[in-house]
């Protein structure tokens, strides 16, 4: 197996994607944060590269000599008023648009190993969300997630080393107050998560080859 020493994490700022970032340098990575302000949110011993995931200059420069790849992908504006008046700063489909620009520069750059995370309630979990949570989905996301399911094809016809990982309701809750449950079967414990035990997850699954070609249910316990 190829030694990691080198990630990207594209979609950095994002509050997943800082939790990613953090849990990497603390297990000693050399890692290179990707986003359109990552030079505005992280400080020395992480790279940044300010830049879209859609510019294939901007890309290429940042994949090229990594060892790995993390995607945290997202809109962060208002979901109320994505859902009404599309997204202001985001393309809708920059995840499964970026995700493609990713997986095509990672085989170009022979680089195998690919962790993406997506959201509970998509691909092979869509049948398995709570009505409740159904329903939000269907009124208020439903063009996030038909992105998302874009995504998540794009990423298993890869033909890389990847593990999709799928939280649940995401949280700023310490760490401290949760333990994560990791459900390769898509099952669900508590119905939300830290950021930061997401963050570590997607650090630690890097040389996990049980996760490899596995879609990773996250939950707490």
């Amino acid at each position: 197996m190829k030694t990691i020493k080198k990630v990207l994490v594209i979609g950095a700022t994002g509050g997943s994607g800082r939790s990613t970032v953090k849990a990497l340098v603390k297990s000693g990575y050399q890692v290179t944060a990707l986003s359109r302000q990552a030079s505005l949110e992280f400080k020395r011993p992480v790279l940044t590269i300010d830049g879209s995931v859609l510019d294939s200059v901007t890309l290429k420069s940042a994949i090229a000599g990594q060892d790995a790849v993390i995607v945290t992908l997202g809109i962060s504006e208002n979901p109320f008023r994505v859902r009404l008046k599309g997204p202001q700063h985001t393309p809708m489909n920059i995840r499964s648009a970026g995700t493609r620009n990713i997986i095509e520069l990672m085989k170009e750059h022979k680089i195998n190993r690919l962790i993406v995370q997506t959201s509970y309630g998509s691909g092979p979990s869509k049948d398995l969300l709570r009505l409740r949570d159904k329903l939000l989905f269907n009124l208020l996301l439903k063009p996030q997630i038909a992105d998302t399911d874009t995504q998540d094809r794009y990423v298993r016809e890869s033909g890389l080393n990847w593990t999709i990982v799928q939280p649940v309701h995401l949280s700023s809750e310490p760490k401290a107050n949760n333990k994560l449950f990791a459900s390769p079967e898509l099952v669900v414990s508590k119905w939300s998560i830290s950021r930061e035990l997401v963050g570590e997850f997607n650090a630690t699954s890097l040389f996990d080859s049980s996760t490899y070609n596995q879609t990773m249910a996250l939950s707490s316990i």
